[in-house]
């Protein structure tokens, strides 16, 4: 049953996932290939199933990705799913610091492909998201800077970023 439920997800077939959520299948139970019907679901993009595996009480703070290293609120602003993040946060998934690999969201919705995705950065922000927070000593506008993505920077910029001394510099002020 787990695996039909998974598939469901993956596929984005609300009312069979609805069906074996309704038979009894367990909502965060992994699937043959270890990962839950939220993570597939996420991971494809489709919000409306998101929302019913989130309904029969999935956790938006699970461990999500092919490896673990991530969670579904992750997956989602990294693959530009907008609507699917505002469905998790609506959940009450987190906007910090998160998974495995302590990923900030902001910083992957802002990284990710040319120019990052300002649908999912502006939504984290209204969500409360820390516009300045770091991830692995980069603040988002950091980040973006350092790939080149001059939209995006300028994008941080207007929503509040605070430019900051490079990395190099800030490590070398806190070791006087």
């Amino acid at each position: 049953m787990v695996d039909h439920l998974a598939r469901a997800a993956r596929d984005g077939d609300v009312t069979g996932a609805a069906q074996f959520l309704a038979a009894g299948t367990e909502v965060d139970a992994p699937g043959s290939t270890g990962r839950t019907a939220l993570d597939l679901a996420v991971h494809a993009g489709h919000a409306g199933t998101v929302r019913v595996l989130l309904a029969a009480g999935a956790d938006p703070r699970q461990q999500a990705g092919q490896y673990g290293e991530s969670t579904p609120l992750c997956l989602a602003v990294m693959h530009g799913y907008t609507a699917v993040a505002e469905v998790l946060l609506q959940a009450g998934a987190p906007t910090g610091a998160q998974g495995r690999m302590s990923y900030v969201p902001l910083v992957l919705a802002a990284t990710p492909a040319e120019h990052g995705h300002p649908p999912s950065v502006d939504l984290l922000l209204r969500h409360g998201a820390d516009i300045n927070g770091v991830m692995k000593g980069k603040t988002p506008l950091e980040w973006a800077a350092t790939f080149g993505q001059a939209r995006m920077v300028q994008h941080l910029l207007t929503r509040g970023a605070i430019p900051t001394a490079s990395p190099e510099v800030r490590y070398q002020q806190r070791r006087r």
